[in-house]
């Protein structure tokens, strides 16, 4: 029985292998992830409310970076025993593309705001009287 890994099964009385699931914390991040951004995906394609899909789309995407930066941990644990005690780090390019994804994706969730609030203003009709140009 690996004590590295997450226990995420139940077990059984005097049975502890029965049911019984281990994963890694890479592993978990990665299934944690793949659920995030499912759920996300599913929720924005069942909605039609705009603010829920921007929502939704920020949860896809925060799902997909966290299945990127458990990637990165797994290229950067050791093959065998670390020496001196000394914890590999994790990949510093896909960190980079982590950071340069929130950037993005706070951008763009602006963006989206702007645009939601466009189109559901011209939807209403907009507040200018009649004969008066919108801008």
């Amino acid at each position: 029985m690996r004590t590295d890994g997450l226990d995420l099964g139940l077990h059984a009385a005097g049975s502890p292998a029965l049911g019984m699931l281990e994963l890694s914390q890479v592993q978990w991040y990665l299934l944690l992830g793949t659920g995030i951004a499912v759920i996300g995906l599913v929720r924005m394609l069942l909605t039609s409310d705009l603010v829920a899909r921007l929502i939704a789309l920020n949860v896809t995407g925060i799902g997909s970076l966290m299945i990127i930066m458990a990637l990165a941990a797994r290229a950067a644990e050791p093959e065998g025993p670390v020496s001196d005690g000394a914890a590999a780090g994790i990949d510093p390019v896909l960190s980079a593309l982590v950071i340069t994804g929130l950037v993005i994706t706070v951008a763009f969730t602006g963006l989206g705001a702007v645009l939601i609030r466009r189109i559901e203003g011209s939807r209403d009709g907009g507040d200018a009287p009649d004969g008066e140009v919108q801008r």
